[in-house]
């Protein structure tokens, strides 16, 4: 079975995901933007043995540790989806621009794509390029556990920001009403800010998708 702890990390408070494989203790961390003592403390804790980076998109509040922390520990990096290559390229202006640590631009050991499946331990979770925050954007779906880890494509209450280079409102829209919401109304979505909700709960609420 598939387990998760999800930590805030960076000034940005973006919600960096441990996951791991109940069985055998294998974990994946997803978007590790920095504050990494933190995130090696808890998988330290919990007696996990980290196997891989899975990365929803490269803005610097989530890719901001990924280089350091594959460098580190000789670690895989699963994602995003190659259109946002030009973000991982830019990552050590976003760190100035943003007041972040430097980070150091890198390259995916996989790229993703719609329809392809990761794997940690003895759980599998479905990838989906959701375009729209950024044009690589891609998301983790767990169906066993009915848990996405939707990065910034979906808020409680709100959506992605689309005003960042190749970023794009209506994209976003078609993205969480094609992918998104046929996972059904009753997954839970960990969110890259704030806290978690039901897709089922924005289809109801969300003043940006409500009743699509």
């Amino acid at each position: 079975m598939l387990r998760y702890q999800t930590i805030p990390v960076t000034a940005f408070q973006q919600n960096c995901s441990i996951v791991w494989c109940d069985e055998t203790l294998q974990a994946a961390v997803i978007d590790p933007g920095g504050d990494l003592d933190v995130l090696l403390a808890e998988v330290k804790r919990r007696g996990l043995t980290l196997t891989q980076i899975w990365q929803t998109h490269a803005h610097i509040d989530h890719a901001g540790g990924t280089a350091e922390l594959a460098k580190k520990l000789k670690l895989p990096i699963v994602g995003p989806h190659p259109a946002d290559q030009f973000w991982i390229d830019g990552l050590p202006q976003q760190s100035g621009m943003f007041g972040f640590p430097h980070a150091d631009a890198f390259t995916p050991t996989r790229w993703l794509f719609d329809g392809d499946t990761v794997t940690v331990g003895n759980c599998s979770l479905h990838v989906r390029h959701c375009p729209g925050h950024t044009p690589g954007h891609v998301v983790f779906y767990s169906p066993d556990t009915g848990r996405a880890f939707v990065g910034d494509v979906l808020f409680a209450g709100s959506i992605g920001r689309t005003d960042f280079p190749q970023g794009d409102h209506g994209t976003l829209i078609a993205s969480i009403v094609q992918r998104l919401w046929p996972m059904g109304d009753a997954t839970v979505f960990i969110p890259g800010h704030g806290p978690e909700s039901t897709f089922g709960q924005e289809r109801q609420t969300n003043p940006y998708v409500g009743g699509t």
